[in-house]
């Protein structure tokens, strides 16, 4: 069953690789996560970019995924990249 608001297509609740929430990143301490955010949206392009290159599976990627989904409003991510802040500005 695929779950609305999961962040993948076909990963049914309760398999391995999902949750809703993201787990705690000991880099970000704080209540505010608004680094979080845009740290794992950054590495999962980063993580794309890097393992497409040298043609690896890019799978293990969607862990940075699934966080920056978790903690990032889809406006903000819209904006990043409407302004070219985002992967497919200045990392892409």
């Amino acid at each position: 069953a695929n779950i609305s608001g999961g962040g993948e297509k076909g990963v049914p609740e309760g398999s391995r690789g999902y949750y809703r929430t993201a787990p705690f990143d000991p880099r970000f301490p704080n209540t505010n996560q608004t680094r979080n955010c845009y740290q794992n949206y950054l590495d999962y392009y980063r993580c794309l970019k890097t393992l497409g290159a040298k043609g690896k599976d890019t799978r293990p990627c969607q862990w940075y995924y699934r966080v920056y989904k978790s903690l990032c409003p889809i406006s903000w991510v819209c904006g990043w990249e409407r302004r070219g802040k985002g992967p497919r500005g200045k990392l892409g």
